[in-house]
C-alpha cells in the first residue's frame, strides 16, 4: 500500500516568502494599497470642497458675501457719523424754504440748495441716506461710483444730479458683495417707495419702471427733462455683462424747515 503524501500548510509567517524569485505578496500589495488610500482621501476632500462651495454659493445667492459685508458695515458706521456732522452743520443754516412760501418758490429754493450741496462734494463723501423698504435698505449714500467707493455703500454717479434739482439722480450699488444693497433689486414693483434723506430736504420717490441694458450703454446717464432716481446693479447676479436699472419719480419733497410740497412737472 502506498503511503499518502503529506501536504504541508504554510504558516502566516511564511506568506511573505519569495516564490520562484517573485517578491513577497504583502510587499507587492503595499503600493497598491497606498495608492487606493490616497485616491480615497483625495476623493473625500473633493466632495467636502464641492459641498462647501455649493453651500457658499447658496449663502451669497440668498443673502450676501458675509466677509465683504463686514467691511461695508464698518465703513457705514464711519459714514453715518460723518453724515450726522453734515446734518448738524446744515441745521445751523437758515431754513431752505421761507415760511409760507408758495410751491413754486419752494421748488426753486430746494433746487438751489441741492446744487450748492452738490458742488461742495468730494469723492467718497457721504451725501444722504437711501431708504428702500421693499429691499430692507437703509444706508448712507456716497459720492462717486468707482470700485473703491462702492465698497462703502451705494454711490451717486458724479455726472448726474442731486435729489431736488429736477434732473436724473443715478445711484449704483453692489448685488452680491459689500452688503449687497441691491441684491434683490428685481423685486421692486411700480408704486414701491424710495426715499432719499438729504441735508437740505427729504425726497420721496415712487417706482415707475425697470429695464436691463448692456454694461456699455451710457444712454441711461442722460439727465432727461424731469427728475428721476435710477437705482442700478449688475445683472445677472455674479456677472457684470449687463445692468439692471429701476427708475422712480418724486412724489413728495420735505424741505428742511419748511412744509412738504409736490415736486411738480
Amino acid at each position: 500500500m502506498t503511503t499518502p503524501r503529506r501536504v504541508r500548510i504554510a504558516t502566516p509567517s511564511e506568506y511573505g516568502a519569495v516564490v520562484d524569485g517573485a517578491p513577497p505578496i504583502t510587499a507587492a500589495l503595499a503600493p497598491r494599497r497606498r495608492r487606493f488610500s490616497v485616491a480615497r482621501l483625495l476623493g473625500s476632500l473633493l466632495i467636502v470642497a464641492g459641498v462647501g462651495l455649493l453651500g457658499w454659493t447658496l449663502l451669497v445667492w440668498q443673502w450676501q458675501d458675509p466677509f465683504t459685508a463686514l467691511y461695508t458695515r464698518w465703513e457705514q458706521r464711519g459714514l453715518a457719523s460723518e453724515f450726522d456732522r453734515v446734518l448738524k452743520d446744515e441745521a445751523s443754516r437758515p431754513p431752505v424754504v421761507p415760511k409760507g412760501a408758495p410751491p413754486t418758490v419752494a421748488r426753486t429754493s430746494v433746487r438751489g440748495e441741492a446744487r450748492r450741496f452738490r458742488l461742495g462734494l468730494g469723492e467718497g463723501d457721504p451725501i444722504g441716506r437711501l431708504v428702500v423698504p421693499r429691499l430692507g435698505v437703509d444706508m448712507v449714500v456716497v459720492e462717486g461710483t468707482d470700485s473703491g467707493t462702492l465698497k462703502k455703500g451705494p454711490g451717486r454717479h458724479a455726472d448726474t444730479y442731486m435729489p431736488g434739482e429736477g434732473r436724473l439722480v443715478y445711484i449704483a450699488g453692489h448685488r452680491t458683495t459689500y452688503s449687497a444693497p441691491f441684491a434683490h433689486i428685481d423685486r421692486l414693483e411700480p408704486g414701491d417707495r424710495v426715499r432719499l434723506e438729504m441735508p437740505y430736504a427729504t425726497v420721496v420717490y415712487s417706482v415707475t419702471r425697470r429695464r436691463i441694458v448692456d454694461d456699455q450703454d451710457l444712454s441711461v446717464l442722460r439727465p432727461g427733462t424731469r427728475e428721476e432716481v435710477a437705482l442700478q446693479a449688475c445683472h445677472p447676479r455674479f456677472f457684470a455683462t449687463q445692468r439692471y436699472i429701476v427708475w422712480a419719480r418724486p412724489v413728495e419733497v420735505r424741505p428742511r424747515g419748511g412744509a412738504p410740497f409736490a415736486p411738480g412737472a
